[in-house]
C-alpha cells in the first residue's frame, strides 16, 4: 500500500513539474550613470573662412610667389600676371588725357581774346559808334568757345576715368591675399594664360584653418527635434576615441542643399524622392590644425542629458503607462519577481533614466532566456541559477 502511494506521489510530482517549466531570466542591476539622448549625423569639416583668389584681368601668369601649405598674411603677394597690355593701356589713357587738357588750355587762351573782343564791341555799341553785327559776331564766337571748353571738360572727365580704370587694371596684375590664412589649392601653373572675360579664373584658394566649421547632415525625421544652441560633440576617423566637445549648434539651414539645383518643373514632376537632409552648422577651434578640410565627422547633437541618475536597460521596461509611468519587474531577495511602477526620464533606447519607484542596487528583470512571458510568471515562477 505504501509503495502504491509513493508511486502516485512521484507521478503527480512529475506531471506538476512538467506543467511548470523552469524559466531563466536575464537581469541587470539598477546603477547610477550619466545618460543622454542624441541625434546622430554625418558631418563634413570645412574651413571657417575660405576665399578663392582670382584674376580680374587676362594674361599670362609671369610668377607664382606661394606654394601649397604656405601661411600668408593679408596683402602678401600671391602671383603676378604679365602687365604689358595693362601698362600700354595706361600710357594711352594718360596720353589722351594730356591731349585733352592741352586743347582746353588753348581754348581758354582763345576765350580770353573772345571775351576782350566782345567787351570792346559792347562798349562801342553802347556809345552809338559801333556796329551791332560786329557785336553779334563777337557774342557768337564767345559762346562757341565756352561750349567747346565745356565739351572738353566732359571729355577730360571721361579720360580721367579711363586713366583710373587703367591704373586699377594694372594693379590687378599684382594678385595679393585678401585674408590671413593658408594656401590650400593652386589650380594654375606659372606660364599659364588666364582669361577673365567669361569668369574670374581662380589662382589660389586661401583658408583660415585656426577655426573649422562642421556641416552635419540632419535627417528630416530628426531635424524637427533639433534647435539652435543645443550642445554638440563629434569624433573623427583618425582619432575615434577623442571627443571634441563643449560645442554649440550655431545654425540650422532652412532648406536642404538640393534647393540650389531644383527646378519647379522637375520637383513637381518627380515620382521618386530621395532622403532629405538639413545642414546643422557649428564651429570648433583648431589651433594645432589637426582637423582638415573635407574630413568626415561623426556628430552627436544632444537633445537632453542627465548626470549621476538611476538607469536601467530600456528593454527592462515591460509596459509603459501614461504620464511617463511604466512597469518593471524586480527580483527580490527570495528570488521572486515583483511588479513595480516607476517614473521614467530620458530614454535613448539603450538605457532609460528612472526618477522614482526603485533604488540603486535593485535587480531588474530584462527578459527571459527561453522566450517565456515574464508577466505570466511574475507571481510564482520557478527560477534556476
Amino acid at each position: 500500500m505504501a509503495i502504491a502511494i509513493f508511486v502516485i506521489i512521484c507521478i503527480a510530482y512529475f506531471i506538476t513539474s512538467r506543467s511548470e517549466p523552469t524559466v531563466n531570466y536575464i537581469t541587470s542591476p539598477v546603477t547610477k550613470n550619466n545618460i543622454e539622448k542624441t541625434v546622430l549625423a554625418d558631418g563634413t569639416i570645412s574651413a571657417f573662412k575660405q576665399v578663392s583668389v582670382g584674376a580680374q584681368v587676362s594674361g599670362q601668369i609671369k610668377k607664382l610667389y606661394v606654394e601649397l601649405g604656405d601661411e600668408i598674411k593679408q596683402g602678401d603677394m600671391i602671383a603676378e600676371i604679365d602687365d604689358l597690355k595693362q601698362s600700354n593701356d595706361l600710357k594711352q589713357s594718360e596720353a589722351s588725357l594730356n591731349s585733352l587738357e592741352a586743347q582746353r588750355e588753348a581754348k581758354k587762351a582763345r576765350l580770353i581774346n573772345y571775351q576782350l573782343t566782345y567787351d570792346r564791341q559792347h562798349k562801342l555799341v553802347s556809345k552809338g559808334v559801333g556796329i551791332q553785327s560786329d557785336l553779334d559776331t563777337a557774342k557768337a564766337e564767345l559762346d562757341a568757345i565756352k561750349a567747346d571748353i565745356a565739351a572738353l571738360n566732359a571729355d577730360i572727365v571721361k579720360a580721367q576715368v579711363a586713366v583710373d580704370t587703367a591704373k586699377v587694371n594694372l594693379g590687378y596684375t599684382k594678385i595679393r591675399s585678401p585674408i590671413d590664412g593658408v594656401i590650400v589649392a593652386i589650380p594654375v601653373d606659372e606660364g599659364q594664360t588666364v582669361n577673365s572675360v567669361q569668369s574670374a579664373p581662380t589662382i589660389v584658394k586661401v583658408a583660415q584653418l585656426d577655426k573649422m566649421t562642421i556641416e552635419a547632415q540632419i535627417s528630416e525625421a530628426d531635424v524637427v527635434n533639433v534647435k539652435k544652441g543645443m550642445p554638440v560633440y563629434f569624433t573623427i576617423l583618425g582619432q575615434p576615441n577623442r571627443r571634441f566637445d563643449g560645442l554649440t549648434l550655431r545654425a540650422i539651414e532652412p532648406a536642404p542643399d538640393s534647393i540650389n539645383t531644383e527646378t519647379t518643373l522637375s520637383s513637381s514632376s518627380s515620382t521618386t524622392k530621395s532622403a532629405i537632409y538639413y545642414n546643422g552648422l557649428f564651429d570648433v577651434d583648431n589651433p594645432d590644425h589637426i582637423l582638415r578640410i573635407s574630413m568626415t565627422a561623426q556628430v552627436y547633437i544632444v537633445l537632453s542629458e542627465a548626470k549621476d541618475v538611476l538607469t536601467i536597460p530600456s528593454q527592462a521596461v515591460q509596459k509603459k503607462l501614461s504620464n511617463n509611468k511604466a512597469i518593471v519587474y524586480l527580483l527580490n531577495k527570495n528570488k521572486e519577481i515583483e511588479e513595480h511602477e516607476v517614473i521614467l526620464g530620458i530614454d535613448n533606447n539603450i538605457n532609460v533614466e528612472i526618477k522614482s519607484g526603485i533604488k540603486e542596487g535593485d535587480i531588474v528583470v530584462v527578459s527571459s532566456t527561453n522566450g517565456a512571458s515574464i508577466g505570466n510568471n511574475a507571481r510564482s515562477p520557478r527560477i534556476r541559477f
